[in-house]
């Protein structure tokens, strides 16, 4: 089961996914990755707050295939600063073979200031920041 920190949900490989060779495009990676940033913020939700994607970086490890038929896209709360949280992401395929690895930053938002700003002590505490 996955911990409070740590968001997992199964996607599965559409056919829209996949590139002239046959695997998911490098792209959809990325949308994969926002499914898993999302089941993670969804155990966050009592606490959830406004944020913007600043960085992201990713490494992919294999190919995904459609005979994969679904993926997990996981997401773990990494650092936790005063504006900003780092999600440490990867996508396994079935058999738990991690295909991509990476991690995103993500940064406290002010909709009304339309700028970043700190993040409260309640959010960092959910964040797990100690």
């Amino acid at each position: 089961m996955a911990s409070s920190r740590e968001g997992r949900v199964r996607v599965p490989i559409r056919w829209r996914d996949l590139d002239l060779l046959g695997h998911v495009n490098q792209s959809v990676y990325h949308e994969l990755l926002e499914e898993g940033r999302g089941a993670l913020f969804q155990r966050l939700e009592e606490n959830s707050f406004p944020f913007v994607l600043v960085h992201i970086e990713l490494d992919y490890r294999t190919e995904v295939r459609r005979d994969h038929q679904w993926v997990e896209a996981v997401a773990r709360v990494g650092k936790v600063g005063s504006k900003s949280v780092t999600v440490e992401e990867r996508i396994e395929l079935p058999d738990g073979t991690v295909a991509a690895e990476g991690r995103s930053v993500l940064v406290a938002w002010d909709p009304a200031e339309r700028t970043s700003r700190e993040l409260s002590a309640r959010e960092r505490e959910s964040l797990g920041a100690v």
